[in-house]
């Protein structure tokens, strides 16, 4: 659907992941199933840890704001995407650009809400006679408030430079969520300040959090070296491979996302990129951090456990009216 005045376009049509539509209620299944494990995945982790006074600590504190981020993500492309497949894929003017907005701004906080975790683990590690006054409930909510009010702030700003553009060539996104490069793809004016303000905040925004990560780690790595026991050793990599794997899947496929000029090739690259940082990294993080944290599998057992016994246990005194 073409267009020659960009002023007119009030809606833009997603195109998805393939227009194959002998896949699309495979893709409808799959996406949906996967979304809902997400969603359990992910609140029930939230929940494990504000149910268990033991799991109150700096380092649950942050992964219950990482599960947080997840779900709001991934829920903020699913849905639409599900219901493109289904119904109409079309999506209004505003509802794209706060589609990008959001997916911006969660995609940003969650590199800081990852740096400070690294950051707590080098604490944790590295410091740990002064982990409770350096890691103090003052500082973990500055730590975590700062990803929020950063990401939203540099996410809006993007945004407003995307649509600030002028689309006229066409109202068709070669994507299944509404993407930067894709939009830029469609705008008939000079789009040299948006590409460049892109480059710059993804190089920027993955560089420095990085940074932080890499730096806290390679300190980690130096404090655990110097620990004799091997089983003491063997603890503090346990505490910190959780995080490692998060940290490698969700940065792993995130480098060739934005760094990269808009061309058809690259279009279609991100859209198998985009799958995974918004479906699978989301939907893995619960497990990842579940299957290797024993407090928190101690948790589940325990939660597990409390339900099995109360309902073998109720029907035994049945209301008497």
């Amino acid at each position: 659907m073409s267009n020659t005045n960009g002023s007119a376009i009030t809606e833009f049509i997603l195109f998805g992941l393939t227009d194959c539509t002998e896949l699309q209620p495979l893709l409808f299944v799959l996406f949906l199933v996967v979304y809902l494990v997400t969603l359990l995945g992910n609140l029930g982790l939230i929940m494990l840890i504000r149910l268990d006074s033991r799991l109150h600590m700096p380092m649950y504190f942050f992964l219950t704001n990482l599960a947080f981020v997840d779900l709001c993500y991934t829920s903020n492309a699913t849905m639409q995407m599900l219901t493109n497949i289904i119904s109409e894929k079309t999506i209004s003017f505003a509802g794209c650009f706060t589609q990008c907005y959001i997916f911006i701004a969660l995609l940003l906080t969650e590199f800081y809400l990852l740096a400070a975790m690294a950051y707590d683990r080098y604490v944790a590690i590295c410091d740990p006679l002064r982990y409770s006054v350096k890691m103090s409930r003052r500082v973990c909510i500055c730590l975590a408030t700062f990803p929020y009010v950063y990401g939203f702030s540099d996410g809006l700003f993007q945004a407003i430079l995307t649509f600030h553009l002028t689309f006229c060539r066409s109202n068709v996104i070669n994507h299944f969520y509404c993407a930067d490069p894709p939009l830029i793809k469609l705008s008939c004016s000079d789009t040299y300040v948006k590409e460049h303000a892109m480059f710059i905040s993804a190089g920027f925004n993955l560089s420095s959090s990085l940074t932080i990560i890499l730096v806290s780690y390679a300190f980690i790595l130096a404090a655990i070296l110097r620990i004799k026991s091997a089983e003491g050793r063997h603890k503090a990599f346990s505490t910190c491979g959780s995080h490692m794997m998060a940290v490698t899947l969700f940065y792993g496929t995130l480098f060739c996302m934005y760094i990269r000029p808009p061309t058809d090739k690259t279009v279609e690259e991100s859209k198998i990129i985009a799958v995974f940082y918004t479906f699978v990294s989301p939907v893995l993080n619960p497990l990842i951090y579940s299957l290797r944290n024993k407090d928190v599998k101690q948790t589940l057992k325990n939660v597990l456990r409390r339900n099995m016994v109360m309902t073998m246990v109720l029907p035994l005194f049945p209301n008497k009216h």
